[in-house]
C-alpha cells in the first residue's frame, strides 16, 4: 500500500466569530440570529446554559454561575469576536459587569453583549426617552425591568405582561396572538414599545407591528443581534427587521 503524506494549506483569515449563550428552554433566539445573518460572512457559535424555573431574581442570578464552564466549549482554545449573553432578566439579576467578568475570565479581550444592554444602546441611538414595556414575565422581574430602565433615565409610560413563571411556557406563546396583543397596546404617550424576553417570539412580527402602530418596536432578540452586528463592526443593510437597523 502506497502512503501519501500531504502537507495541509488552513485558511489565513476567518469570518466575524459571534458565541450566543442561550438558555437550555430558549426554543427561539437561536432562529432569529440566523434569521438575520443567512448569507453573510458571519459566524455563529451556541452553546446552551442551564436555566431554572420558576423565574425568579434568585434562580437567574444562578444561572450566570455556569457563564464560564458554557463560554469555554464555544470553540476551546479558539478567539470569539462578541460573547452574546441570551438573557434579558438574567442579565439584570446578574449585572453586566459580573457577566462581563465571567466570560472574560474564559475568553480574554472578548466583547459582551446582553439583551438589556443593547436595548438601552438602541434606545440612545433612537433619541428614545418615554418606552412602553411589554414582558411574559411575573411582577418580581416586572419589577426589575421597570428600575433597570429608569435608571438609565428611560421613562416608562406603561408595561403590559402575561404573568408566566415558566420560561419553557414562555417559548410556547402563539406569535399570532403576540401581534394581536401587543399591537393594542396604547403608544400614544410612549416613543417606542420594548418587548423583552429572549424566548416570546417577536422579532418576525416587529415589520408589521411598526405599521401598524406607526411607532418603533424594539425586542430584547432584535437589539441582541443589533448591538452584536455592531461589535464585530458588521455594516451591511440589514431589511425586514424593524426600524432599528437604520442606524
Amino acid at each position: 500500500m502506497k502512503l501519501t503524506k500531504i502537507e495541509p494549506k488552513f485558511i489565513e483569515k476567518h469570518n466575524p466569530r459571534i458565541g450566543l449563550i442561550t438558555l437550555a428552554s430558549d426554543f427561539r433566539i437561536e432562529k432569529d440570529f440566523n434569521n438575520i445573518i443567512y448569507g453573510k460572512d458571519i459566524d455563529l457559535f451556541c452553546n446552551r446554559i442551564q436555566s431554572y424555573n420558576p423565574l425568579t431574581n434568585e434562580t437567574l442570578k444562578k444561572m450566570a454561575d455556569d457563564i464560564p464552564k458554557v463560554v469555554k466549549n464555544i470553540l476551546p482554545d479558539q478567539k470569539i469576536d462578541c460573547i452574546a449573553y441570551g438573557c434579558t432578566s438574567g442579565t439584570i439579576a446578574a449585572g453586566y459587569a459580573s457577566i462581563y467578568e465571567k466570560v472574560n475570565s474564559t475568553k480574554p479581550n472578548t466583547k459582551v453583549t446582553t439583551p438589556i444592554t443593547s436595548a438601552i444602546n438602541a434606545l440612545k441611538a433612537l433619541k428614545i426617552n418615554k418606552l412602553s414595556i411589554f414582558t411574559p414575565y411575573t411582577d418580581e422581574i416586572n419589577q426589575s425591568v421597570i428600575n433597570y430602565f429608569k435608571k438609565e433615565n428611560i421613562e416608562i409610560t406603561g408595561l403590559t405582561y402575561f404573568d408566566i413563571a415558566s420560561d419553557l411556557d414562555i417559548g410556547k406563546v402563539n406569535p399570532d396572538h403576540l401581534f394581536d396583543v401587543l399591537s393594542k397596546i396604547d403608544l400614544l404617550n410612549s416613543d417606542a414599545l420594548f418587548v423583552s424576553c429572549t424566548a416570546l417570539p417577536v422579532l418576525s412580527i416587529i415589520k408589521d407591528l411598526e405599521k401598524k402602530m406607526n411607532k418603533i418596536v424594539l425586542s430584547s432578540n432584535q437589539t441582541l443581534i443589533w448591538d452584536t452586528l455592531k461589535q464585530i463592526d458588521f455594516k451591511s443593510k440589514v431589511e425586514g427587521y424593524g426600524e432599528l437597523f437604520n442606524n
